[in-house]
């Protein structure tokens, strides 16, 4: 029984000295999305870098993929000029350490010599590893006056 009662002493000491990680809130969510929307405005590529995740995918509207390191070129790719930009409309969902936000981007500039004007839902993706709150995936498509499916 004493060995028993000793085990499970220790089971107990070395389970309490594992520290916890603490869990991702809409705080962060929020934060690290304004962070990289930041960086886009200000063509601040070290910003962008740092909050997207080693892993991070862009899925376009017309069904490619955008690597990690070409948004980061993009966003501060001088043939990029964003005149206008803003974000709202945040419903974030969080499950554990992962959160999947829908928003509504809105944006006016000039890319490579064509002008845009978008109005566009995005869903992200945000993990947290450790402390580190960082964007993992971005999907945004044109938010169209006529419904389709609903």
């Amino acid at each position: 029984m004493r060995k028993f009662l000793f085990s499970l002493f220790l089971l107990i000491v070395f389970d309490s000295c594992n520290p916890k990680q603490a869990s991702l809130t809409e705080g962060e969510v929020i934060s690290v999305i304004n962070r990289f929307d930041n960086g886009w405005e200000h063509k601040n590529m070290k910003e962008v870098d740092s909050v997207l995740s080693p892993s991070y995918i862009y899925f376009t509207r017309s069904g490619g993929t955008f690597s990690r390191d070409s948004v980061v070129a993009t966003a501060g790719e001088s043939s990029y000029l964003l005149k206008d930009m803003s974000r709202s409309e945040f419903e974030t969902t969080i499950y554990d350490n992962t959160a999947i936000v829908s928003t509504r981007w809105k944006g006016k500039g000039m890319y490579r010599g064509s002008p845009f004007d978008e109005d566009q839902r995005c869903s992200i993706v945000v993990v947290k590893n450790g402390d580190k709150v960082e964007i993992l995936s971005e999907h945004c498509t044109p938010i169209q006056e006529t419904k389709v499916f609903h």
